[in-house]
């Protein structure tokens, strides 16, 4: 048992002072200090400087580690050429990230205070990186194909990548299932992938209506996506539409990612089904998508969280600068609500939405806790200096353990 007394404490819903923090692999009990030696005569006491903040790590929903090596060999600003440059430069990016740097990936996101990501795999290269990484991992195997000749072949594969993730049995690491997008998967694959997700009570997340080339080829098989899809897979009309995806889902919350050009109808029906929005703000800068309407998913009570999605789409994994990226990309929503909004997304609604018990300096949650040095006392406004200032981050616990 540690007790820990920082100055300031941010759940993060609410600032307190005066508090300490007692806790094992789980906060035990929040009180004063005193209190907590009185009930804990054991325990290590943990002092901090002045100034010092304890709050809940933060959980990137959406990485992908694969790809890791990129940094300028990939062609932003519109989506479909990116989608040409990941094709033409795939097996070199592929060859160029090993081991090493995909564990530069995690050490990235470890360094800026992610202490759970969800990782979503295309080809299970990273399953050993993510299996020995320090934080909690969701670990999302991604189902891919449209061709109906391929059919049991992908999902053959897809399952001996979902079997290898399930024979990983380090504690903090969910294998889970990934569906690719409307327009890549064969909607008899999408079908059999989530009835598997259900079965097996495993937790599931898609890419939808990440770009405009989507939504033209999902309604009317028209756009930049029909001259790509039948160049490469000689196929003329998109699988099925929009509607038709997500009826797939209906009976299964899903992490929904990028979600920018849904209609009104279609948000609707995430709303109705309880999927929640992962919001990716630099990848949607740069691949052209635009920005997400926030104002639309709250209307509607949809959930939503932060996540930086992979170094193919950015040039970080640090959750604070893409929080920082939305704070300037959402400029009708009033400054200081949407801090702390995006502040809770990447901590407890994270953690709801990715299934894991924490994201919370709360009794019973896992102690994921990031201490943080401030250069002065922080004010109602600390959602908004933390993302905006590089404060230092003076120790990292993952289940209670110290990791930095």
């Amino acid at each position: 048992m540690k007790i820990i007394t920082p100055e300031y404490i941010l759940t993060p819903t609410e600032l307190k002072k005066g508090l300490s923090v007692a806790f094992n692999q789980r906060i035990e009990a929040i009180d004063t200090q005193e209190n907590l030696r009185r009930q804990f005569p054991q325990a290590e006491v943990m002092t901090c400087d002045q100034y010092s903040l304890l709050m809940p790590g933060l959980i990137n929903a959406h990485v992908h580690l694969e790809f890791s090596a990129n940094k300028t060999s990939l062609q932003y600003g519109d989506f479909v050429p990116w989608l040409h440059s990941v094709i033409e430069h795939r097996d070199n990016l592929m060859t160029e990230c090993n081991t090493v740097c995909m564990q530069r990936a995690v050490s990235m996101m470890l360094d800026s205070g992610i202490t759970a990501f969800g990782a979503v795999s295309s080809h299970g290269l990273d399953l050993e990186v993510a299996a020995n990484a320090p934080q909690k991992v969701v670990f999302f195997n991604e189902l891919i194909g449209s061709q109906a000749v391929m059919a049991d072949a992908l999902f053959s594969d897809f399952l001996s990548r979902l079997d290898a993730s399930k024979a990983v049995t380090r504690k903090g690491f969910y294998p889970a299932v990934a569906i690719h997008s409307p327009y890549s998967v064969h909607p008899i694959l999408i079908k059999k992938a989530v009835q598997l997700a259900q079965n097996e009570s495993l937790r599931l997340s898609a890419h939808f209506m990440e770009s405009r080339s989507e939504r033209e080829w999902l309604d009317a098989d028209t756009g930049a996506f029909k001259a790509f899809f039948e160049t490469f897979l000689k196929q003329s009309h998109a699988l099925c539409d929009a509607n038709e995806f997500l009826s797939l889902f209906q009976e299964t919350p899903t992490l929904m990612t990028h979600v920018i050009h849904a209609d009104s109808c279609e948000l609707e029906q995430l709303a109705h089904d309880r999927h929640t929005v992962v919001h990716c703000p630099i990848s949607n800068r740069l691949l052209g998508g635009g920005a997400i309407n926030l104002n639309d998913l709250e209307e509607r009570r949809i959930e939503w969280v932060t996540a930086t999605d992979g170094l193919s789409s950015n040039y970080t994994l640090n959750l604070f600068e893409e929080m920082k990226a939305a704070l300037f990309m959402h400029t009708d929503a009033p400054l200081l609500p949407l801090a702390a909004r995006l502040l809770e997304s990447a901590t407890v609604k994270a953690a709801k939405a990715l299934h894991l018990n924490s994201g919370a300096i709360a009794i019973g949650k896992d102690a994921d806790m990031l201490l943080l040095q401030l250069e002065s006392a922080p004010t109602e406004q600390i959602a908004l200096h933390l993302i905006l200032q590089r404060y230092d981050i003076s120790a990292i616990f993952i289940n209670g353990t110290k990791v930095r």
